[in-house]
């Protein structure tokens, strides 16, 4: 495959995968559902977890493309390899996806404008 070495995503259940033509990555936290604003306005933030998302697409792919992308991260939970930022370093780590989007981009040629999706560690 193509340009590996400069892929943030190094794995997928140990397989490789197309590098995105995007690749976002988020650190989102998770709070205690007791956590809020007292009365004296003061955030009680509670921080329980921290979990990485990544946004990741790939443009203009033919459908061999999309196919193995989509196929690939088409499990209910799967262990990814990726470039984290603030690790400085590839991590592995359980991830799940969400809503997956392929709009069509020419139909007679077997292309997709791009296939998209965030995928959400466990």
């Amino acid at each position: 495959m193509p340009n590996q070495q400069y892929n943030p995503i190094r794995s997928v259940n140990g397989a490789t995968v197309p590098c995105p033509s995007s690749y976002q990555w988020k650190l989102s936290d998770v709070s205690d559902p007791d956590a809020g604003r007292t009365e004296d306005a003061l955030m009680h933030k509670m921080l329980i977890a921290q979990k990485v998302h990544l946004e990741l697409a790939w443009q203009n792919v033919p459908t061999s493309v999309a196919s193995a992308v989509l196929n690939a991260f088409n499990h209910e939970y799967f262990s990814v390899t990726y470039l984290d930022p603030m690790a400085n370093a590839y991590l592995t780590k359980t991830f799940y996806v969400g809503d997956r989007s392929v709009p069509a981009y020419n139909t007679l040629l077997g292309i997709w404008s791009n296939v998209s999706f965030n995928i959400i560690e466990r």
